[in-house]
């Protein structure tokens, strides 16, 4: 890389005008990769501090995410690199991610935080691994970028199949278990729809052939 921070390869994309005298205000505009938290779950008050530290430092313009995850802050000059690398882990305790030909950040989907469709909790295992390859995330060891994504599910909420180079997807090993009585009392209208997001109308009978055969993406039934 052009620029970077004492002792990291990577979490810094070197941005220079090939014209500084026509462009002053963007002779340097350099990225910054700021690693995610696992799902992505902010809160209100970390996200404010981030801004302020940008405001700071930087253009104040954001992406997120990008479409390997992580915080994108557009553009910076060199000599703020050093001071805002320093608030960002020692004030917020949040780390630069990973960029170039590296293993770049770790991103899971919600997983059991929030859905119910998780087979395994994509939170835990990222978060493990992200912490576990710290060293390949910051310091470029590869001849190319390397990814890997989580998704509880076979939904694959993450894009890890279409979005990354190993993709750890969730999938039921056990038989699959139905509740009849279960499903006798949601026919006969006693459980509300997808959880009552339907309910104030009319939607008639249940109809097995509308609302289960011709949903089934395989089309195996």
């Amino acid at each position: 890389g052009i620029v970077g921070v004492f002792g990291y390869g990577g979490g810094i994309v070197g941005r220079y005008a090939d014209v500084p005298e026509l462009f002053p205000g963007v002779e340097h505009f350099h990225t910054i990769r700021v690693a995610q938290p696992a799902s992505k779950y902010y809160t209100s008050a970390n996200l404010r501090q981030l801004m302020a530290l940008w405001e700071k430092y930087g253009s104040g313009m954001t992406n997120f995410h990008g479409s390997t995850g992580d915080i994108i802050l557009l553009g910076t000059r060199t000599e703020n690199l050093e001071p805002f690398f320093w608030d960002l882990t020692h004030d917020m305790g949040q780390d630069l991610g990973g960029s170039g030909s590296n293993l770049r950040t770790p991103a899971n989907c919600i997983g059991e935080s929030r859905c119910e469709w998780s087979c395994y909790d994509t939170e835990d295992v990222c978060h493990s691994l992200t912490l576990h390859y710290q060293d390949e995330i910051h310091r470029p060891a590869f001849p190319y970028k390397f990814k890997f994504k989580f998704s509880g599910c076979p939904n694959d909420c993450v894009a890890s199949i279409a979005r990354s180079d190993i993709s750890v997807i969730g999938t039921w090993r056990d038989a699959i278990r139905i509740d009849q009585a279960a499903v006798k009392e949601y026919v006969a209208g006693n459980y509300p729809a997808n959880g009552g997001a339907h309910s104030g109308r009319d939607w008639g009978k249940f109809d097995l052939t509308k609302e289960v055969i011709n949903l089934c993406p395989t089309q195996c039934m």
